[in-house]
This record gives C-alpha cells, sequence and structure tokens, in this order.
C-alpha cells in the first residue's frame, strides 16, 4: 500500500502523524511511503531522517494525495484540504465529525473512508487512539490555566499553590476521565485546591482512594457544577461522549456569574465544547473574555508540544496503520472490532451513529465483507 503523510496546516499544528521509525516499519513490511518535505520540521524531525528510513519526499501535497492510497495525519482536513481529498482513498486521523457539518459534508461527497482516531474504541470502552493526546492535553490544560491566570496575561492574580498564610487557588475540573484524571494529577502537584466531579461514583472512589484528603470528588450534577464554576478559579472542561457532541454543562448565566479574571479552560472544544460560552480558538490567538472571564479554546492544544505528542500519537497509531496496509481496510476492520468501530464514513455512507444523531442525518453501519 502506498502510505502517504502530508504535512499539517492548521495554525501553529507542529505534529506530524508518523515517525521515521514508523516509516521505516512499513518500509519493512513492504509499503511505499510518501512524506511531504517538510512535514516533521515542528517536532524536529528533519526530511533526511524519513529519507533514511526509506521514505519517499513529495515537494507538493497535491502530489501527496494524488498518490496516497491511505493518508495518515494528525488534525482533520480545512477546506483547503478538501479538493485534495481522492475518492476511494482511506483518510486516517483524528476527524471529530460531530460539531463539523462541512467537512462531514466533503467526506461524504468525495466518497473518502474516514478512519477517526477517537472513535477507535475497545469493547471495554478504552479510546486508545485518543488516550495519549488526552493525557497531554489534561496536563497542559492546568499548566495552560496558570499561566492565564496570572495578572499581566488577564487573569485575577491567583498563584494555584497559594503562599504560607494565603489560600491556594482553586481548581474544578469536570470529568474524570483521561483529560481529567491527568489535569488532576498537574493541579494537586502544583499545590492547588481541586474539586473534580463526574457522573462516575466508582471513578471518583478510586481518585478519592488514590489521593484521599489532598481533593474533593463531587457527583456531577447542574448544581454541584454551578457551586464549583462560581468558586473556581480555574475551570477546566474534561468531558467526553467518544464520537458525539460534548455535554453542555455550563451555562451562559454560570459563566456571568463566575468571578472576574477566573480562566476556563475547554478541553472539549474539538467535540463543541462543554461551555455555553466556548468558541474554538487558536495558538495565534488563544484566549478571548466573556464577561471578564478568560476563555483559552484551542483543540489542538498537544500541538505546541509538538515532539512529545507526535512520538506519543505514533506510538499507538502505528500498529492500526500496518493492521490497514497490510490486508487492506475491510480485512482489517473485520479481525478488529476497535478499528471497525473507527470507520466514520465510507463510500458516500456516514457510518457513525453518534455523528449522525448530532448532525441530524441517515447512517448505515460499515459493512466489512
Amino acid at each position: 500500500m502506498i502510505v502517504a503523510v502530508p504535512k499539517e496546516i492548521k495554525t501553529r499544528e507542529y505534529r506530524v502523524g508518523m515517525t521515521p521509525a514508523g516509516v521505516r516499519a512499513l518500509t519493512e513490511d513492504g509499503h511505499s511511503i510518501l512524506i511531504e518535505i517538510g512535514a516533521g520540521i515542528g517536532s524536529g524531525i528533519a526530511d533526511e531522517e524519513y529519507r533514511r528510513a526509506g521514505a519517499l519526499l513529495t515537494e507538493t501535497a497535491e502530489e501527496l494525495y494524488a498518490r496516497g492510497e491511505m493518508i495518515v495525519k494528525v488534525k482533520e482536513p480545512l477546506p483547503e484540504e478538501y479538493p485534495r481529498l481522492r475518492p476511494g482513498s482511506i483518510l486516517f486521523t483524528y476527524l471529530h465529525l460531530a460539531p463539523a457539518p462541512e467537512l462531514t459534508a466533503a467526506l461524504l461527497q468525495r466518497q473518502v473512508t474516514g478512519v477517526a482516531y477517537e472513535t477507535v474504541e475497545r469493547a471495554d470502552g478504552t479510546l486508545p487512539l485518543l488516550l495519549p493526546m488526552s493525557e497531554v492535553a489534561g496536563r497542559m490544560a492546568v499548566q495552560v490555566g496558570a499561566h492565564y491566570l496570572q495578572k499581566e496575561n488577564g487573569g485575577k492574580g491567583v498563584l494555584l499553590a497559594g503562599a504560607p498564610g494565603v489560600r491556594p487557588g482553586r481548581v474544578a475540573i469536570l470529568g474524570a476521565g483521561t483529560v481529567g484524571s491527568n489535569a488532576l494529577r498537574i493541579a494537586v502537584g502544583m499545590g492547588a485546591d481541586v474539586t473534580i466531579l463526574d457522573i462516575d461514583p466508582a471513578r471518583l472512589a478510586a481518585l478519592d482512594e488514590h489521593y484521599g484528603n489532598r481533593i474533593h470528588t463531587l457527583i456531577s450534577n447542574s448544581q454541584n457544577i454551578e457551586d464549583e464554576a462560581l468558586r473556581a478559579d480555574l475551570l477546566i472542561g474534561a468531558v467526553l461522549v467518544a464520537g458525539a457532541r460534548a455535554p453542555m454543562l455550563v451555562s451562559r448565566e454560570m459563566v456571568g456569574a463566575m468571578s472576574a479574571g477566573s480562566v476556563i479552560v475547554d478541553v472539549a472544544v474539538d467535540q463543541g465544547g462543554c461551555v455555553a460560552t466556548t468558541r474554538p480558538t487558536t495558538h495565534d490567538d488563544p484566549v478571548y473574555s466573556v464577561d471578564g472571564v478568560l476563555h483559552y479554546g484551542v483543540a489542538n492544544m498537544p500541538g505546541a508540544v509538538s515532539r512529545t505528542s507526535t512520538y506519543a500519537l505514533t506510538n499507538a497509531t502505528l500498529p492500526y496503520v500496518r493492521k490497514i496496509a497490510a490486508s487492506g481496510l475491510a480485512a482489517a476492520t473485520a479481525a478488529d472490532e476497535a478499528l471497525r468501530r473507527g470507520v466514520n464514513t465510507h463510500k458516500g455512507t456516514l457510518c457513525s451513529a453518534t455523528v449522525a444523531r448530532a448532525l441530524g442525518l441517515g447512517w448505515r453501519p460499515y459493512e466489512t465483507t
């Protein structure tokens, strides 16, 4: 199979879809690997490293998309990339289609088989290709929030660790999954007063057992969310419904009642966000204010720590890339139920029930035969 890796064009997206080690493994498997010139520069990977691993370097994205049978990316295609999508090709990347009707329509119209990292789901509910970036985003969320709480950055001038005789900053984390638990780890390490909310009592019990009286745990309901949002210096949105639009947990009125200079970091922004006032931003212009509350809505947070993120992501994606390249998508998905769940579009048909519900479209399960 011809596997092609383009350069990402999203604003300040420095990650790349494959490392030289991945190129070498696929080359040893007997496949051809195309890498767009400069694709790895943002992650500290030189073109020559790819060449030594066996890749063929292409001058233009147009050439790469035209030749590639499977396109391996990090982020969803942007509108300027839509014309490059070739009917019958496989696009393996983060797609996040539930809040993206235009991208969904483009994939369906161009009859691209879209396999979304974020919906590859094992029988136990784990999301192996979302996990590494969720870990990174969760850890970054507290770091970013602490930065914007500083007065010169627009915040209220709160140090999360506090000081002798001064209470620490208050952090509220909505969701105790991978993002939330990683945010919790960093917030506790920084000495903050942390409350984490989730709908799963067992998950909260596990965190309580691990951290003891260093944290507060609460069942997630509208009353508890409102109470914690109003007292928080830093509010982190960390909820996820696999493949679907994020549930709206924090209303416009709640945001208006938060104290000026508070910070919201909504990691769920790439799935529509869990805060009513959240909208996507970029690394070039990451924050905006609503009623004096700073909002950070960068949808590709891990791109800021690109080298760590690239290697963490491709460690997880490469085994699936090798499966698809070795036997084709139909055989690979027939043998791997988790990978089959990742197929969102195929031959002009929407194959994800959660995306269909979010966008009000019809759908049909992907057939491997």
